[in-house]
């Protein structure tokens, strides 16, 4: 069998960033997948289930209800591997162009007061795992160390 296109990327060189990690077409149209790598793989520790699952609610909530991209939202979920996030999205973009994007939604999410959206038995499979504060925490260290200042080197896989 072959690798899928995810077990290519060079984990041991890869940074926090934003990566195109494919684009595929849908018919005529181009959809892209976005790699919100928010810790470095296998030099820092993962991101816990409960801030991981918090951050997929809130994340998803806020992209599904942007007036400009919830109509070009298709997912939002977290890697098997916690060290980051999947973004789908309708179109065919370059990790720059969803930068503004990325700011607004985790400076949304650091800031965050209040229920987590979806966080009661009745919406969710396992409300019980939640922990606003650490995705908070998460949230705010990715914007203020990745995305607020992003070098070329984290917007692009390296060989």
């Amino acid at each position: 069998m072959e690798k899928i296109a995810s077990f290519t990327v060079n984990h041991l060189v890869l940074l926090p960033g934003v990566y195109v990690s494919r684009k595929d077409k849908v018919g005529e149209h181009t959809v892209t997948t976005f790699d919100l790598r928010v810790t470095r793989p296998n030099m820092e520790p993962v991101i816990n289930t409960a801030e991981i699952h918090t951050i997929e609610h809130l994340a998803a909530t806020f992209l599904r209800n942007h007036k400009d991209y919830k109509e070009k939202t298709i997912y939002f979920g977290p890697m098997g591997c916690r060290t980051g996030f999947y973004l789908i999205l309708a179109g065919d973009y370059e990790s720059k162009d969803i930068l503004p994007l990325l700011k607004e939604m985790f400076s949304f999410i650091a800031t965050f007061e209040g229920d987590v959206p979806g966080a009661s038995a009745r919406d969710c499979g396992n409300y019980l795992d939640m922990n606003l504060p650490m995705a908070k925490y998460v949230a705010k260290k990715y914007l203020e160390e990745v995305l607020e200042d992003i070098k070329e080197n984290q917007l692009v896989y390296s060989e």
